[in-house]
This record gives structure tokens, C-alpha cells and sequence, in this order.
């Protein structure tokens, strides 16, 4: 194949792993110089090539579409590069095809294009089923019921409140003032930031803010690709698998570090801009590295109105998660039991690397097999041994 098809391809799946041998193999060229092809090719991802444009300055308007529809299946097929593709993958192969067919005015075939693309990456691509729809009252009683975290509670109430009334003013035609649904999470691991950033996507969609309500979980990772240039696709796609629901970015600070993660909060400052009624998004991580990462954009200052501060358990908020993981699980920890755990809730360092509440779960599986060990030469042990945690089930 020519030199331009096999710099496109590459500039398409420079993110696949080992896609050197398999564009080795499918072009007939040495792996090394896979590097080159993508950088040859990567303009394309985002201009007609130029032998299209070629073909489209001597007016050949036949040869330029079939032409740039070929291009559109290669996209394709050097997607297909990767066994299991990710949705990132998918979303590069899409935006070229789609970027060299709308160049030759084939527009119709590129959502056909798209569709393929999806069809090779089935396994990775999911339209995830919206979980039955809970009531407004039934999502707040669970976030009541979530131990400690007074203050954030009472935060997400007067976020809900808000938010509602601003929905009420609306269709009585009064004047509703601007009012965020971006949040900041902040606070060590293991402090429910997660927990809760699940029950805030379903009161915004009991709400009739969201569409699905469900929670798109990422990190740096997951937004981040290798290139410049190809971090914007990625994190495009990641958005639009977000959309009518919260996208949650774990530790987001670590996007401040580089011009790869700043290219991906330019991507999804634009986003929440172009997308405000159909996306919300929610960034944690800890307090400090927090605040200067959202001084670091202009634009993330203006989103993001509302910062919720998760603290730290106290230790008997941490005995009491215990005890509802326990008693959750058919388990009834004894007083010996209890003793034990708060001797080693005391004898942990409470630093940044503190689990919090899943120091607390990992505590519980710990208990458990150790009660499973215990019991191991008992035949036919009693209910009340079967569900019973002692002291000695705690790691000594």
C-alpha cells in the first residue's frame, strides 16, 4: 500500500498496544518505522490527506469520495488492530474517518463508518441500562444513612434544594439564577467520595437534570494518551460515554502535571461548556493538590462553585462501618472483637496513605477469613459460631 495509507493507519492506532506489528504485518514494513509513519500520518487525524486533496483540486469528485471512504475503512481496520479495543480506540477511528469523508463530502457514509468502528470494538463498547429509577426521598434517606459525613450530607441537601428550585422558577417562567452542578470533592482515600458522587448522579437524574444518572468513573489514565494531540480524542470519548451522567475523575490533580493532562482539561472545560445541560462533572482528590489544580485554569475556577470536604473517620466512625459491613454480611463481630479493632485503629498512622474506611473493609475481610480459618476442622459448626467474629479473627 502507498505511504499514505500506511501513515494514516498508524496516526490512528498509535495508542493500541504492539500496533507496530500488527501494521508491520498489514503493511509489509518494518516495525521500526512505525514511529515515523505516525508522525507523518497524525496531521491527517484532523486535515484531508494529500493525495485527497489532490484528487478533490483537479475536481475528480467520484475519485475523491471513493477515495476518502476507503480512508474510512482503513480507520477502521487499524482499529481492529487491537483484539479488544478500548473506547478511546474506538472514538480515533471514528474522528478520522469522519474528518477525511466530510473533507470529500460524503457525510452520510461517515456514521456508517462510525457504526463499524463501534461493531469492531463491540467488547469495550457498552450503552450502559440507566438502574431503575429511585425516588428523590429514597436517594437522600441512603445518603442519611452513610456514617459520619455530617457536613457533606448537609451540603448535598442544599445542593439538592437549589437545584430543585431553580427547576420549580423555571416552569412558572421566573428568572433562575446561574447555579453549578460541577463539584469538587475533597479529602483522603477511603472517605466515601465515591459513595457519594453515585448518589448525587441519581438525585440529579430524580431531579430531571440527567438523563441516565449513572457514574463514568476515570482517572489521568483514562483521559491521557501518549501523544499530543491524540489526549483530546481520548478524552472526547470518554466524555461522550459520560453524557446524561456524571463523569467522576479520581485524583485529577494529577492532570496539572503536563502538557498531556492539560490538554485534556482543555478538552473537558469546552465540553462541560458545549454540553452543560447533558453532563456533570465531578473531580476529586486531596484538599491541596485540589485547590491548586483548579487555580491552574481559569476555566475550571468558573465551573466549579461548590467544594465538598470529605474529613476522616473517627475511630468510631470506623468501628461503626465495621459493624454495618458485619452485620451486612450475616457477621456479628463480639466485644472482644471490637476491642481488638480499635486497638489497631489506634495503632494506624492517620497520614494521607490512611485507607479510612477501607482500612475498615479491608479489616472485615481480613476478620473473615480468619474466621473462615478457624473454623476449618469443625464438621458442622453452629449458626452462632458461623456468624460470630472474636478477637483472634483481627490480624494480631
Amino acid at each position: 500500500m502507498s505511504d499514505e495509507a500506511a501513515a494514516f493507519a498508524a496516526a490512528v492506532c498509535t495508542d493500541v498496544v504492539d500496533a507496530e506489528f500488527a501494521w508491520s504485518d498489514a503493511f509489509g514494513r518494518p516495525s521500526s518505522g512505525f514511529g515515523a509513519a505516525v508522525k507523518l500520518g497524525r496531521p491527517w487525524l484532523e486535515a484531508a490527506t494529500p493525495l485527497l486533496e489532490k484528487l478533490l483540486a483537479k475536481a475528480s469528485a467520484a475519485a475523491a469520495q471513493a477515495y476518502a471512504i476507503a480512508l474510512g475503512r482503513l480507520a477502521v481496520e487499524a482499529c481492529e488492530f487491537d483484539p479488544d479495543p478500548s473506547l478511546a480506540s474506538v472514538e480515533a477511528a471514528r474522528l478520522a474517518a469522519s474528518t477525511q469523508l466530510r473533507a470529500a463530502g460524503v457525510a452520510m457514509v461517515a456514521s456508517d463508518v462510525a457504526a463499524k468502528a463501534a461493531a469492531a470494538a463491540n467488547t469495550n463498547v457498552s450503552t450502559s441500562v440507566p438502574s431503575p429509577m429511585r425516588t428523590l426521598a429514597e436517594l437522600l434517606a441512603e445518603l442519611d444513612e452513610l456514617v459520619g459525613l455530617k457536613d457533606v450530607k448537609t451540603q448535598v441537601h442544599r445542593q439538592t434544594a437549589l437545584l430543585r428550585m431553580s427547576g420549580l422558577r423555571a416552569q412558572k417562567g421566573l428568572k433562575v439564577p446561574t447555579v453549578t452542578r460541577h463539584l469538587v470533592f475533597v479529602g483522603n482515600p477511603g472517605t466515601g467520595k465515591t459513595t457519594v458522587a453515585r448518589l448525587v448522579a441519581g438525585i440529579y437524574r430524580a431531579l430531571g437534570l440527567l438523563t441516565k444518572g449513572e457514574l463514568v468513573e476515570t482517572d489521568r489514565s483514562g483521559l491521557v494518551a501518549g501523544y499530543v494531540g491524540q489526549t483530546a480524542l481520548k478524552t472526547a470519548a470518554v466524555i461522550e460515554s459520560a453524557m446524561g451522567s456524571v463523569l467522576f475523575i479520581d485524583e485529577a490533580y494529577a492532570l496539572a502535571e503536563d502538557d498531556f493532562g492539560n490538554e485534556a482539561v482543555s478538552t473537558l472545560v469546552k465540553a462541560m461548556e458545549d454540553h452543560r445541560d447533558e453532563l456533570v462533572v465531578i473531580v476529586a482528590g486531596y484538599p491541596d493538590e485540589m485547590k491548586t489544580f483548579i487555580e491552574t485554569n481559569p476555566g475550571l475556577e468558573s465551573r466549579f462553585g461548590t467544594t465538598i470536604l470529605f474529613p476522616d473517620y473517627t475511630e468510631d466512625e470506623l468501628v461503626a462501618i465495621f459493624g454495618k459491613l458485619a452485620v451486612g454480611s450475616d457477621f456479628e463481630p463480639t466485644s472482644g472483637c471490637l476491642d481488638r479493632l480499635r486497638e489497631l485503629l489506634r495503632a494506624e498512622p492517620r497520614d494521607e496513605g490512611f485507607g479510612n474506611g477501607r482500612f475498615a473493609r479491608n479489616l472485615f475481610e481480613a476478620a473473615v477469613g480468619h474466621h473462615a480459618w478457624r473454623l476449618r476442622d469443625k464438621a458442622e459448626p453452629s449458626i452462632t459460631e458461623l456468624r460470630q467474629l472474636h478477637a483472634e479473627d483481627l490480624p494480631g
